[in-house]
């Protein structure tokens, strides 16, 4: 199954961009990690709001806290689409860099999205 690519685009033959299953689930992530909560006017609570912390004090209490933070924002708001198996954060100075490991649940096979930001 194809989807649409993500931010919406125009892709080069001038419709809409598709994306593959694979990189559909990564834009996903991508959109609940970078999304803050009260962002969504009708969904309030969606999103981990992780663009804000990269600025944040980077001490190993608010690197456990935000890998809990993602974790249960992804199993809550993609639990129809993966397993999520593991997730680290790092931040280093202005960059914040997210690895997820999850499964997919239309396969058996484990799969792992990195997701870099820079302020």
């Amino acid at each position: 199954m194809t989807h649409f690519g993500f931010p919406y685009r125009v892709g080069s033959d001038g419709r809409t961009a598709r994306a593959s299953a694979d990189e559909h689930v990564r834009d996903l992530i991508e959109l609940i990690l970078f999304t803050s909560q009260g962002e969504r006017v009708n969904r309030p609570d969606f999103g981990a709001g992780v663009r804000q912390l990269v600025f944040a004090e980077n001490a190993p209490e608010l690197a456990n806290a935000l890998q809990h933070l993602v974790q249960s924002a992804l199993q809550r708001w993609l639990a129809e689409l993966i397993e999520v198996r593991g997730v680290d954060v790092r931040a280093k100075d202005a960059t914040l860099a997210v690895l997820v490991r999850f499964r997919a649940l239309e396969s058996a096979e484990e799969r792992v999205v990195r997701v870099v930001r820079e302020a």
